[in-house]
């Protein structure tokens, strides 16, 4: 009897065989280049006098997510995103960016100094996830992103999330409650990572491309299936092969989203990213329940 524990996915190449394209694992990979332009590197070319602040004010600073004040075209702002390192020892002290409890919290406590000062928040997100370690995991890791959910549907204020490289399950979640929320267009934005995934369902972590495929988690998908409000183009050949141009499409986007959100009230803010959030996912046919 043949053993379907573990089937092989309908597409996947037989031995000997050309593998099939597959658009979005090229997508996967270009969002993890190591030359692409990271949160500082859009920092340094969107905003100016960024003034970096540091700390939850509870245990400690994590370098994995940086955050301050800056100007947009002449417009205060608060600007926080995940970090990745570029050498060795830059990704080992930002821990590859995955963030532990105490970067959520730093960001939760920026958030509400901007809600604070009424100042529009803008979030990158670009973590493969937050960090799975142990010493995470006994701070609370999931109360913190938690707390960061609930706390960002009620900010007073316009915020927008660009996803410009991995958009990695909770870890960078715990910075997308947004008003708007963007993605660049070769970042990928999904629950689990295509390797994980591929682990859970086929057993087999090298089968990683098929996973990223049925996961549709590419911009194109995300977009058609109502789940971000927009694709930022990058240059034909990545982000990385020219970032002040990728810089200067995030910059086109930010000046009309925050034209457009800063003349709602709180309260309309507040509503919008409520029902955006709410009306995600339908799991009834029509015609049944609510």
């Amino acid at each position: 009897m043949a053993d379907n524990r573990n089937p092989s996915p309908s597409n996947a190449s037989k031995p000997g065989e050309t593998p099939a394209p597959n658009p979005t694992w090229e997508r996967v990979q270009l969002a993890r280049h190591p030359k692409r332009p990271h949160t500082l590197d859009y920092i340094s070319r969107i905003f100016t006098d960024f003034s970096e602040l540091h700390g939850d004010r509870a245990y400690a600073d994590d370098p994995a997510i940086v955050g301050g004040m800056a100007f947009f075209e002449g417009r205060a702002v608060m600007v926080i995103g995940h970090q990745k390192g570029r050498d060795t020892k830059q990704k080992l002290l930002r821990n590859f960016g995955m963030p532990k409890p105490e970067g959520y919290r730093k960001a939760m406590r920026l958030m509400r100094l901007a809600d604070k000062f009424r100042r529009p928040i803008v979030n990158f997100l670009d973590t493969p996830g937050a960090f799975p370690g142990v010493d995470a995991e006994e701070r609370g890791e999931a109360e913190a992103i938690a707390v960061n959910l609930r706390e960002m549907s009620r900010l007073g204020v316009p915020v927008i999330a660009i996803v410009i490289g991995e958009g990695g399950s909770g870890g960078a979640l715990g910075l997308g409650i947004a008003n708007r929320v963007y993605m660049l267009e070769n970042a990928y934005y999904s629950v689990i990572s295509p390797e994980s995934c591929a682990a859970i369902i086929y057993r087999d972590s090298g089968k990683a491309a098929d996973a990223a495929r049925a996961l549709r988690l590419s911009s194109g998908d995300l977009l058609a299936l109502g789940l971000i409000d927009g694709i930022i183009r990058e240059p034909a050949e990545g982000a990385h092969t020219d970032a002040d141009a990728a810089a200067e499409s995030v910059k086109q986007t930010l000046r009309e989203s925050l034209q457009e959100l800063s003349a709602r009230s709180p309260e309309q803010l507040i509503d919008d990213r409520y029902n955006k959030f709410r009306h995600m996912g339908s799991f009834f046919a029509e015609g049944q329940g609510a």
